[in-house]
């Protein structure tokens, strides 16, 4: 079997101390490829260097909602600084020569869990990157938390042309119902694994098979039985498995079927 996790942070300070040991470890039990995402200016620099490493490592780029400046003024200026980042590294000539560039701009969004004093600087942040990534014919990767109707209504406002992905997305059926009628995947995480996700198992049964990506975010929200020690992507094939479960399928069949999902999502 092969597995894509299409959602980790293997560029977060968590991994420092054995980084490079972890990432042979993944890639040899099965994790045939995985996302390094960015959520900073310099978190995003960093994702891209640790890809430039591993060939089976992509990494995307974004400013998160919990990371944007809380200034207009400075806001601008970093949008401008990581449209530069990635259009330097995104070149089509790039890409035909060296694989590992960004696939995608995120991760981007909303989060009025953290941050609601902030509100419209996010979607300020939120809109301009979009405008980006159809700039560079790029897809997204939402972030999303306690902000489904503003999401969704930028979305519906803001063309995206080559959609993209709610991460980790939350277990809302009106999220996700509409999300899906935009034409975006939906990514589980742990939380699907969680004994308090009452409604995890009607949540998987609303997204097609077409639609379904998994991933770990890691080092963050390890599923269970694991949870509360750091998150790796090896952990994905637990998501793995509840969806198998959910679904009536094997794990192989998730495993196939969300592999080529990313692959066809990121262009790889």
């Amino acid at each position: 079997m092969k597995f894509f996790d299409s959602h980790a942070h293997l560029n977060d300070e968590k991994f420092d101390e054995d980084r490079e040991e972890l990432i042979e470890k993944i890639h040899d039990d099965e994790i045939e490829k995985f996302i390094t995402a960015g959520y900073s200016i310099e978190s995003s620099k960093k994702a891209i260097e640790l890809c430039k490493k591993y060939k089976f490592m992509y990494p995307i780029c974004g400013i998160s909602p919990n990371d944007i400046p809380q200034t207009e003024d400075e806001l601008w200026k970093d949008l401008a600084e990581i449209e530069q980042i990635i259009t330097t590294n995104v070149t089509r000539d790039k890409k035909e020569t060296s694989p590992n560039v960004p696939v995608a701009v995120g991760e981007i969004g909303l989060d009025y869990y953290w941050n609601k004093e902030n509100k419209e600087l996010q979607k300020l942040a939120f809109i301009e990157q979009i405008k980006i990534a159809n700039k560079l014919e790029l897809p997204i990767v939402i972030h999303t938390r306690e902000a489904v109707m503003d999401t969704i209504e930028i979305l519906k406002q803001n063309e995206v042309i080559k959609k993209g992905i709610f991460h980790c997305c939350p277990l809302n059926r009106e999220l996700v119902k509409e999300a899906l009628k935009l034409g975006f995947y939906i990514s589980f995480a742990g939380p699907v694994t969680f004994k308090n996700s009452k409604n995890a198992d009607e949540i998987i049964n609303l997204v097609p098979n077409d639609r379904m990506l998994i991933e770990t975010d890691s080092p963050y929200l390890s599923p269970e039985p694991l949870r509360g020690r750091r998150n790796d992507p090896r952990n994905v094939k637990l998501t793995a498995k509840k969806i198998a479960d959910v679904k009536g399928l094997s794990l192989e069949e998730v495993a196939d079927i969300t592999y080529e999902n990313a692959m066809r999502i990121f262009e790889i």
